[in-house]
C-alpha cells in the first residue's frame, strides 16, 4: 500500500509552548469552536426502523467504537450498527468494496487511493497515539529510553541484543541483559503498523529509504522476529515471549498493565524521551494540528514541539459520499456528528481509551467533510 513520501507531518515549527498552555488553549479553544456546531445534536433523529450501518477496520478504535454503538443506540433505536475489529487496510477495502459504511483506519487513504475512489472521504474522530512495549525481565518497571534510529536497528535486525551499545548509550545506569531482542510486528495490513513505520521513516533517513512506511511493509527478515494479529494479539504475543518487543495502540493500555510489559520513553523531535500522557498526546496533536488540510491526510507523528509524544495520529472514518440511499446517507451523517460533537460523556469515553478529542479547525473540517454525504 502506498502511501504519500513524507506528508505535511513534519516541517519546522518554531514556536514552542509549554505543555501546560498547550493544553489548557486546546481545551478552551474547542470549547469555543463547538458551540455553534451544537445544533447538530438537536437535528431530529433519523427515523428508519430498518436502517443497518456496519463499521469495521482498526484494532485501536474498536474499543471506542464498541462504547459509542451502545450509548447512540439508546437514543436512536431505529439505527442498528454493527462494528469488527478486522485492521485499518481491511476496513478501508470493505468501504471501497460497498460492503460497509464506515471503514475505521489509523492511517489516511494513499495518493492512488484517492485518485481511484474520489468518492471517498478522510473524516477524523478522535486522537489517538502508540505505545512502544517491552518484556524484558527485571526492566518492566523502567521506562527505557529509545529513538527512532534505535527502533530501526532492531527491526532491521543490525542491534540484536538488549545490551547492544546503541541501547546501552540511551539508558546509562541501566544492568541491560545480554540476550536477544524479539522484535514483533503485525500480521495484518495494520493503520499500528502506518503509525510506527511512519516514526521510523521521519526519524531515520535509512529505513525511509530503504523501507518507508505503510499499513503493510516488507518486513526484514530477522532471526527470531514473530508477527501478532490485532492490538490484542500483540499484546498477548509480547507478553509471552521473554524479551521481546513491539508497538500497540493506546486503547489497548489496559492490558499492557495487565500484562505487567514495559513502556518506553521514545525521543521526539525536539530530542527530549517522553512517556504517553495525556499531556503529551494533545501536545503533540496541537503543535501540526492547525496545519491539517481540507481532505484532513495529515501526519501528526514526530512532532518537533517540546513535550509532544512522536506516536500520535487522527482515527479516521473512510466513507463514501454516495450512499445508495438518502436515508443512510442521513443515519451516517448523523452518527457521526454524534461521535465527534463535545459533551461530558463523549469525553468520558475517549478518556477510557486514552484518546483526546479533535482540536477546534480539524472538528470543523470534519463536520464539513461530513456533510458532504448524501
Amino acid at each position: 500500500m502506498s502511501h504519500p513520501s513524507k506528508p505535511q507531518a513534519c516541517g519546522s515549527i518554531r514556536r514552542r509552548t509549554t505543555a501546560a498552555a498547550a493544553v489548557s488553549a486546546f481545551a478552551l479553544a474547542f470549547v469555543t469552536a463547538a458551540l455553534p456546531m451544537l445544533a447538530i445534536l438537536y437535528a431530529p433523529n433519523v427515523q428508519a426502523e430498518d436502517i443497518a450501518l456496519s463499521e469495521t477496520g482498526s484494532t485501536l478504535v474498536y474499543p471506542l467504537f464498541g462504547t459509542w454503538i451502545a450509548a447512540y443506540k439508546t437514543t436512536h433505536p431505529g439505527v442498528q450498527i454493527t462494528a469488527a475489529a478486522t485492521g485499518s487496510e481491511a476496513g478501508v477495502t470493505q468501504v471501497i468494496a460497498s460492503k460497509a459504511q464506515i471503514g475505521v483506519s489509523d492511517a489516511y487513504l494513499s495518493d492512488a487511493q484517492v485518485k481511484q475512489n474520489p468518492q471517498l472521504i478522510d473524516v477524523p474522530l478522535a486522537i489517538s497515539a502508540q505505545t512502544v512495549n517491552y518484556n524484558v525481565a527485571g526492566l518492566n518497571a523502567v521506562n527505557l529510553k529509545l529513538d527512532g534510529p534505535t527502533l530501526a536497528g532492531i527491526y532491521t535486525g543490525t542491534i540484536r541484543e538488549w545490551d547492544a551499545p546503541a541501547i546501552a548509550a540511551l539508558n546509562p545506569g541501566v544492568a541491560l541483559p545480554h540476550r536477544p531482542i524479539v522484535a514483533i510486528h503485525r500480521a495484518e495490513g495494520a493503520g499500528d503498523t502506518f503509525i510506527f513505520t511512519q516514526f521510523l521513516s521521519f526519524s531515520t533517513p535509512s529505513w525511509e529509504d530503504d523501507k518507508g512506511y505503510g499499513t503493510t511493509i516488507a518486513w526484514p527478515t530477522v532471526a527470531g522476529s514473530l508477527a501478532a494479529t490485532g492490538n490484542a494479539g500483540m499484546v498477548q504475543t509480547i507478553a509471552a515471549t521473554p524479551d521481546s518487543i513491539g508497538y500497540v495502540g493506546v486503547s489497548f493500555s489496559a492490558g499492557i498493565a495487565d500484562a505487567k510489559l514495559g513502556t518506553a520513553a521514545l525521543k521526539n523531535g525536539a530530542g527530549e524521551f517522553v512517556l504517553p500522557t495525556k499531556e503529551t498526546i494533545t501536545t503533540g496533536a496541537a503543535a501540526l494540528g492547525p496545519r491539517t488540510p481540507p481532505d484532513e491526510r495529515l501526519s501528526l507523528v514526530y512532532a518537533p514541539a517540546s513535550g509532544a509524544y512522536p506516536l500520535v495520529n487522527y482515527e479516521y472514518a473512510v466513507v463514501s459520499t454516495r450512499q445508495p440511499s438518502p436515508a443512510v446517507a442521513a443515519a451516517l451523517r448523523q452518527f457521526l456528528s454524534w461521535a465527534i460533537v463535545p459533551s461530558e460523556t463523549k469525553a468520558r469515553y475517549l478518556d477510557a481509551v486514552h484518546f483526546i478529542p479533535l482540536p477546534p479547525h480539524t472538528w470543523e473540517l470534519s463536520q464539513t467533510q461530513i456533510q458532504s454525504i448524501k
